[in-house]
């Protein structure tokens, strides 16, 4: 079958916007995997994590799988082949994957004597079993990835069902997967094992002394030697449970439906932006079941329709600019190496030296300037020219880009 000639057309507030979701994840991830000592053992460093806390990267998570749904079906053209479709899902993913995880087993010296360590997330299947989750980890962002093979695994299964849904009860639609969410969590809450506090336990692991490590835990030769590496029930399934996230992905399929049949034509940022901090917010006084995306899903649902509703009539505000369209682009890579990115600095640069905030806040400034450097390398020589070399360059329509998948 071949591709119909007319598409949809860009969004580029949404490519903007994926930036800041990549961003919050590096904000995180340089509190935690940056082990700058004595500075994380300070009560400094316990009242800034405090404010900063494990569900900012996860509400970053969360809009990339509801942007993914959304995505993917505004972009997905009628009559395409699925053999095309998957071949370029397979291709968007894995050569950055395996780039990125390729740098992180240099710079930390993964032992690949134990396949373990490396098959599962080479692979993409390493989260759906627990002990995979941590033992064979990696490359610590690339869990998501699993996730996004199965959504793109079963959307061209699961279109035709969708396209039934009357257009009058699209928004009837969202509201049950969204009730459906919420009671998955509390399921998992009330009858699988794993911490019940409001508490944030997604802290670094810390090691003795005051001298800083050469290794952060997680990228450390002692972490892969380990048999085993035990994973909260509970944690697993809510957070990196492949099928656990998938109604987020279908969330963001039925918002795309919803503003491609003017059943969501809302232009006004302001409810959904406000509904998004405050649900945020009450994230400090759940159980970790529902800091991670349950929360947050309706309001994240709705920004991502309104950018787009706000792009299809013109209005064109700060993630339509050009700078956001350019880091929207290299979000993807960005996400990927920054891990591997803080590997190589904290072997290389902060092991062996004590170091306080002014250490921290500039090894954190080198880390980001390098990740958003190499990210700039990796989209324009490795993503770029392979999607259009294998994957078909995108067509224009009236001149302007088509949207990318």
């Amino acid at each position: 079958m071949t591709e119909a000639r007319t598409r949809r057309p860009t969004l580029p507030s949404l490519t903007g916007a994926r930036w800041w979701a990549a961003f919050a994840v590096f904000v995180v991830h340089a509190l935690v995997f940056l082990p700058v000592y004595p500075f994380q053992k300070s009560d400094l460093f316990r009242s800034i994590h405090a404010l900063v806390p494990m569900q900012l990267g996860a509400t970053g998570v969360t809009f990339f799988f509801v942007l993914s749904g959304f995505v993917i079906y505004w972009s997905f053209t009628p009559g395409t082949s699925r053999r095309l479709y998957y071949r370029r899902r397979i291709l968007k993913l894995w050569p950055t994957h395996l780039l990125t995880a390729a740098l992180f087993v240099a710079v930390a010296s993964v032992p690949l004597s134990r396949l373990v360590t490396w098959v599962p997330n080479v692979l993409l299947v390493h989260t759906w079993v627990p002990k995979w989750t941590t033992v064979g980890g990696l490359n610590v962002p690339s869990w998501s990835l699993c996730a996004e093979v199965l959504f793109y695994a079963l959307f061209p299964l699961a279109l035709p069902l969708v396209q039934k849904i009357p257009r009058s009860r699209l928004i009837t639609a969202a509201l049950v997967l969204l009730g459906a969410v919420l009671a998955l969590h509390l399921a998992y809450y009330v009858v699988v094992d794993g911490p019940k506090g409001i508490e944030n336990f997604f802290v670094p692991r810390l090691l003795p002394g005051d001298t800083s490590p050469y290794y952060e835990i997680h990228a450390s030769p002692q972490w892969f030697a380990q048999p085993d590496i035990p994973v909260s029930p509970s944690y697993w399934l809510s957070y990196t449970f492949p099928l656990s996230r998938l109604p987020e992905f279908f969330l963001g399929v039925l918002a795309a439906r919803a503003v491609a049949e003017k059943r969501w034509t809302t232009t006004s940022l302001t409810l959904p932006l406000t509904a998004l901090v405050v649900s945020f917010a009450a994230t400090w006084v759940v159980p970790v079941n529902f800091k991670m995306s349950a929360l947050v899903l309706a309001p994240t649902a709705a920004v991502i329709a309104t950018l787009a509703a706000r792009d299809l009539a013109g209005v064109r505000g700060l993630n339509a600019s050009r700078p956001m369209v350019w880091l929207g682009d290299i979000s993807f890579a960005f996400y990927m190496i920054q891990f591997p990115v803080m590997a190589a600095i904290t072997r290389f640069c902060i092991g062996g030296r004590s170091w306080g905030l002014g250490g921290f806040l500039a090894w954190s400034g080198v880390a980001f300037v390098l990740s958003v450097l190499l990210a700039h390398i990796i989209y324009r020589r490795v993503d770029q020219p392979i999607m259009s070399t294998f994957a078909g360059r995108p067509s224009t329509v009236s001149g302007r880009p088509t949207v990318p998948a």
